[in-house]
């Protein structure tokens, strides 16, 4: 199926999205929306005596106080430095909907701040982007908060989440949940590579979603594993298929991750399992039966 066959078989593509308000074909088809069927001490500081006979420090022990002290505040100036390179914004522009009114209250600009920088380091961690020249050249991540249809979508560096959604989201449920996994899954989006625009619309679907899976935030009616008809289907469909040859290989998703950064090929299952992801797929339905 190709990919434009893909985007008119989706229930998940509604015009009201700002993806989808492009002409028809393959214009149509943006890896980055997100399906709408469902529908993130003080260091102990010890008091001492100051006796009235307290003596002065030799000199040589102050000199290598002093130089305990420059290296403690060049390493603590480092690190501030590494973690102030990418910076983390949001915005609510539909605060006076009920959807904007809902994640105020549910969610909250702080928290939505803090869930794009767990994430993001979490990412990191799932790509093995140890360092910051091993990762997209991003400075910032924003999410903003609209009143648009769909549930979600990423453009560039910037996450646009739909206040419908939110505030549509069934009472009952847990919704700060569901958009602190939507939002790893968008987060995924900005950093991850995508065979520079070659890579299948579904695999990189199944890479952000296989993101928020590993976080803990897969909903409870994603499909189980060994489910689905195809291993680039998508969504919940493919994160659980590279769960599987993450079982195999470990690290895998890191590997492949970084083989799409130039291009992409099917081929890079074999190179990194031995095994074709034709193979992979009946190896896995097999295994669950499916």
């Amino acid at each position: 199926m190709t990919k434009l066959e893909r985007v008119r078989a989706s229930p998940y593509l509604t015009r009201s999205s700002p993806a989808s308000q492009l002409q028809s074909g393959l214009e149509n088809f943006s890896p980055f929306l997100y399906p709408t069927p469902y529908i993130y001490k003080q260091p102990r500081t010890s008091r001492y005596d100051r006796s009235k006979k307290q003596q002065a420090a030799p000199a040589h022990v102050k000199m290598k106080l002093h130089a305990a002290v420059a290296a403690s505040l060049l390493a603590l100036a480092a690190a501030a430095s590494a973690a102030g390179a990418v910076t983390f914004d949001a915005t609510n522009t539909a605060s006076g909907t009920p959807g904007g009114r809902r994640f105020d209250q549910a969610v909250g600009l702080g928290y939505a701040k803090r869930v794009l920088s767990d994430a993001s380091a979490f990412i990191w961690r799932t790509f093995d982007q140890r360092s910051a020249a091993a990762r997209k050249p991003v400075a910032a991540v924003t999410l903003v908060v609209e009143d648009i249809g769909g549930v979600a979508f990423t453009s560039g560096d910037a996450i646009h989440l739909s206040a419908r959604y939110v505030g549509g989201y069934p009472s009952g449920g847990d919704v700060r949940a569901e958009v602190t996994g939507v939002l790893y899954h968008e987060a995924t989006h900005v950093w991850q590579w995508d065979g520079r625009g070659a890579a299948n619309g579904g695999l990189v679907e199944g890479i952000a979603d296989y993101v928020r899976l590993k976080a803990g935030y897969a909903p409870a009616h994603w499909v189980k594993p060994g489910q689905g008809d195809r291993w680039d289907q998508g969504y919940d469909v493919t994160a659980r298929f590279l769960d599987y040859c993450a079982s195999l290989k470990p690290g895998f998703v890191a590997q492949l991750n970084a083989k799409m950064k130039d291009g992409y090929s099917d081929d890079f299952f074999a190179q990194i399992t031995g095994k074709s992801v034709q193979q992979l797929w009946q190896d896995y339905k097999k295994k669950y039966g499916g």
